[in-house]
């Protein structure tokens, strides 16, 4: 019986199948592009290789083909005879994916990576920022992710894959001189991996290491697919470090080549957060934003995310339909009682209004008992630093200037000294 990288029996005979199956894995782990293509292959190579079907059902989920995504899932339980038992629970795991069960799911996961902690595409659902245990809205959920990928790391070792996913977690507690060594050992081994310099771009955002970071991504992002699933993002971090370093003009330009909506590849919930944040860090930070930006991003939430429930994408969602003046759009969210974070939604959402109707004492109210606990509502820090900053401008603006640099200083001393927000210095 054929292997695939990680020493797992296959249950097809054909060598072409399992290598390009072999290939289809590491692009997903990678971020890179292809993935799609390779399990296509695999397929085509052995019609009967129930996992390929299952890869490529993962594959097109982050093409965001959904309808091809279950059309290869149906193949897939169609295939399923004479499967190991690791290759069925395998499938059942991604049986409860796709149907949306996502508590099943992740227990499902972790019982499964228990018994098989090499099974990778498995493990791989529950690791990352918009993983089943970064998006459960559960207090400390980051700790969460630490420990499940700490499990990991124990099993396979030096691994590209696992490193930077563990390297990812450690920053996102704050241990970030060993986060560091984690991206710099994987990526010395793949340096194609995108999760890699994408974690430590974050290691280097939250060492407060701009300049570096700015010119690091700059370099690697040369060679990386603009269609892979990771560019879009990376843009966005190379984005924030030029609105730093106030480079408005190169600000602009990536926004518009790769992060807006009509030019970026990524993920519908990385789009609009993506967009949705820097729009409006770059308005505090006392640049002037073209209302239409506003409008094309409002329109694309109410497409991509017109019913609350991943709480995530429903703040900047409302974010978004504040800003354009979408007040009947806003009002849902500032009332939803869906999501892992719904009750943490309703009050940001209400800011968001206050905010654009610049009423920021009752911003101020609003947003405060959210600062306590945003953690639950996903994201990384970097991504959180929105609600941050935002909250940091309110003080000022309700002219409490004293207590914002007390905040900064306690909350994120990264921007004590210097945080990209008009008025504070």
């Amino acid at each position: 019986m054929l292997v695939d990288r990680y020493g797992l029996p296959l249950t097809t005979s054909v060598p072409e199948a399992r290598d390009a199956y072999v290939t289809g894995i590491d692009h997903i782990l990678a971020a890179t592009f292809g993935a799609s293509d390779a399990f296509a292959a695999s397929v085509e190579a052995d019609p009967g290789f129930a996992l390929g079907f299952v890869g490529l059902a993962r594959a097109r989920m982050y093409d965001t083909d959904i309808p091809g995504a279950q059309r290869a899932m149906a193949t897939a339980r169609a295939c399923a005879t004479q499967l190991t038992e690791r290759e069925a629970a395998h499938l059942a795991v991604f049986e409860l994916l796709f149907q949306g069960r996502n508590s099943e799911a992740r227990r499902a996961v972790q019982d499964h990576v228990a018994d098989y902690p090499r099974d990778v595409l498995v493990a791989q659902i529950c690791t990352n920022i918009f993983g089943l245990i970064g998006m459960s809205g559960e207090p400390g959920r980051e700790s969460l992710q630490l420990a499940f990928t700490t499990q990991l790391i124990e099993a396979l070792g030096e691994d590209w894959w696992i490193m930077s996913v563990h390297g990812q977690a450690l920053c996102e507690v704050g241990q970030l001189d060993e986060a560091m060594s984690m991206m710099e050992r994987s990526l010395a081994l793949n340096n194609v991996n995108a999760n890699a310099s994408h974690f430590k771009a974050h290691t280097l955002y939250e060492q407060g290491a701009g300049e570096v970071g700015r010119a690091y991504l700059a370099d690697w992002i040369a060679n990386y697919d603009e269609r892979s699933v990771l560019h879009g993002h990376l843009s966005w971090h190379r984005a924030l470090w030029a609105l730093e370093q106030e480079d408005e003009a190169e600000l602009w330009k990536i926004y518009s080549s790769s992060i807006a909506p009509a030019a970026s590849h990524s993920l519908p919930v990385n789009v609009l957060t993506d967009a949705a944040a820097l729009l409006y860090r770059a308005e505090i930070a006392g640049l002037n934003v073209a209302p239409e930006l506003w409008s094309d991003l409002s329109a694309y939430a109410s497409r991509y995310f017109p019913n609350p429930g991943m709480s995530f994408a429903d703040i900047h969602s409302a974010l978004a339909h504040a800003m354009a003046g979408d007040g009947e759009r806003l009002a849902v969210l500032a009332e939803t009682q869906s999501g892992f974070a719904g009750d943490l939604v309703r009050p940001v959402a209400r800011a968001w209004g206050a905010i654009a109707r610049q009423d920021w004492t009752v911003a101020l109210h609003d947003l405060t008992p959210v600062m306590a606990d945003h953690a639950r509502l996903g994201g990384s820090r970097a991504q959180r630093d929105l609600l941050e900053l935002t909250y940091l401008n309110l003080l000022l603006k309700s002219g409490h200037a004293d207590e914002a640099h007390r905040a900064i200083l306690s909350r994120r001393p990264i921007f004590s000294h210097a945080a990209p927000v008009a008025g504070f210095g």
